[in-house]
């Protein structure tokens, strides 16, 4: 097949192409965020629609465009998918044998003041779920945990939806970020080091926006020692991990390391006052009781500490070696590995777009979590291989319409990737000059609200990111990093997210009031990413890796 060179003008003016381009966008938003659509059907029609596109605006030959669509939807598959599946495997695993009422009951025990016990569940055990297993699996779990602990509904259903917001783009063992660094073709480790450069300064300062929120301010400060210490903890922990492991750990240390520390401080110190809602009945205050002894609380933890365990041998860059030296395939895709060529004014000059399939079967993330697994299986009781299997089955069919939806919206990022339509935007996006870096955030909040999920949203825009930032002269990483950093401001808006939430919190019928709870939040979160995406990349250069 001959080099077929990408068309980022075939329509005469650059912004009428990037508006045409768009067009699988706006059909996105318009099934997901106006008639609510299933995920997977408004997936896989935007993902039909920039086939088309390809082909018969930006003259993709048609068995290209489908080969780019169905070479994304592989990388959907392996390796995002198979994290997906081994990570909520465990999670169900958990679930089925009891194991999860004691988790759950060891962390309503710490504390029974209301901005603690949202601290503890919705802020460090969420970012603790989000980074094993993500895609709205923790803010339904912790809003049916607030639920059950006392919480107003609402309250509950928002309060996990801004929690959400500090583990958002290390979540499912760091798929955003794998995801990013693979459409932008830039190195994860550095994208890593950026958001975890950007994120700790949210991630300090939410448990006190959580405790404003339900309080206000003056009470909130009643508890200020306490959120200080699980700010400092989570904060300090997300950047050491995010910087020098890589992005696959640093929600699950990072919560671990919370819920220990603020445990252990509680131990010693209480607040004057213990908090509820004034609205909450009289018997719903009421202390809860560990009822599990030490031993039995350890082994309900004991899957995620192996997970956690495995997790980090597998980041380690010599364990990745030795198994990628074992067994890993590197699969130059048929009829699309260098057959498109990139070119002016995207590039200097014409370079080919490489699409290499890697098969690394063992060092790939979702192994560790799927041997963990089976590791855990050894420690549950009374839960032998039989049932973890028959588990893992029943997990995967679950998981089938979000597994559909991942690999559409990759396919679909890839079409855009590889037709030239997210360059072609991209290209519109240099209208904004120098200013870009305050909105590329803005583009990442964009596709999370879009999509729900911040993995997606770094697939679609990853490479537009890398693209506008080239053009102005500034470090493409920073922008492809500022598309995650800013899209977790807006998970807590997406309207998926919030159906989950309000399923988990038995609201269904009042997402609008929980979109008005947390719409000023994702704003004022969101500007807070702008700016400072804004400084790093004129003023405060040295904070860059």
């Amino acid at each position: 097949m001959e080099n077929w060179i990408q068309a980022y003008n075939p329509l005469g003016s650059i912004l009428v192409s990037a508006l045409v381009a768009g067009i699988p966008l706006y059909i996105l938003f318009f099934m997901l965020a106006v008639k609510r659509m299933a995920g997977h059907k408004a997936a896989i029609a935007a993902t039909v629609v920039a086939v088309l596109l390809a082909i018969f605006v930006w003259g993709m030959p048609a068995g290209l465009a489908i080969n780019a669509t169905v070479y994304g939807a592989a990388f959907g598959l392996f390796p995002i998918v198979w994290i997906v599946i081994t990570a909520i495997w465990i999670y169900n695993m958990t679930v089925e044998s009891g194991e999860f009422e004691i988790i759950k009951n060891s962390l309503a025990s710490i504390t029974d003041d209301r901005r603690l016990q949202a601290i503890l569940v919705a802020f460090a055990f969420g970012s603790f779920i989000e980074g094993t297993a993500g895609f709205g699996t923790p803010v339904a779990i912790t809003a049916a945990m607030l639920v059950g602990l006392g919480f107003n509904p609402l309250y509950a259903a928002g309060i996990c939806l801004i929690a959400n917001t500090a583990p958002v783009a290390f979540g499912a063992i760091g798929i955003p970020i794998v995801v990013a660094a693979k459409v932008s073709d830039l190195e994860v480790m550095k994208i890593s080091q950026i958001c975890g450069r950007q994120l700790p300064f949210l991630s300090v300062i939410v448990p006190l926006w959580l405790a404003v929120t339900m309080s206000g301010f003056k009470r909130a400060m009643e508890v200020l020692p306490a959120v200080l210490v699980a700010g400092v903890c989570f904060a300090g922990s997300q950047f050491i991990f995010s910087n020098y492991h890589g992005p696959y750990l640093p929600d699950i240390m990072s919560a671990i390391i919370t819920i220990v520390g603020l445990g252990a401080f509680l131990r010693v110190w209480k607040p004057k006052n213990v908090w509820h809602f004034p609205d909450e009945a009289p018997s719903a205050g009421g202390p809860v009781k560990c009822e599990y002894g030490m031993g039995e609380v350890l082994r309900a933890w004991t899957p995620y500490i192996i997970l956690a365990v495995m997790v980090l041998l597998w980041g380690l860059e010599s364990v990745k070696k030795f198994l990628d030296g074992i067994l890993l395939i590197k699969i130059s895709w048929p009829g699309l590995h260098n057959v498109v060529l990139k070119t002016a004014p995207i590039v200097a000059k014409d370079v080919p777009y490489g699409a290499v399939f890697n098969l690394n079967l063992l060092s790939a993330a979702g192994t560790a979590i799927f041997f963990s697994g089976l590791l855990a299986v050894l420690v549950i009781p009374k839960y032998g291989f039989g049932k973890a299997f028959s588990c893992f089955g029943r997990t995967i069919y679950q998981l089938r319409f979000p597994i559909l939806t991942i690999a559409m919206i990759l396919g679909l990022a890839y079409i855009m990737n590889f037709s030239g339509m997210s360059s072609t935007m991209g290209l519109a996006f240099t209208a904004t000059g120098s200013l870009f870096p305050f909105f590329a955030p803005i583009l990442g909040w964009l596709g999370v609200f879009l999509t729900g999920s911040d993995t997606s949203s770094n697939a679609l825009f990853g490479s537009l990111q890398k693209t506008t930032a080239q053009q102005i002269g500034v470090d493409p990483a920073l922008c492809v990093a500022a598309n995650s950093s800013g899209g977790v401001t807006g998970k807590m808006i997406s309207p998926q997210s919030i159906s989950v939430a309000t399923a988990a919190s038995n609201m269904v019928g009042h997402e609008g009031d929980i979109f008005r709870f947390t719409l000023p939040h994702s704003i004022a979160m969101l500007l807070v990413v702008s700016v400072l995406t804004m400084l790093q990349a004129y003023v405060l250069k040295w904070m860059l890796p």
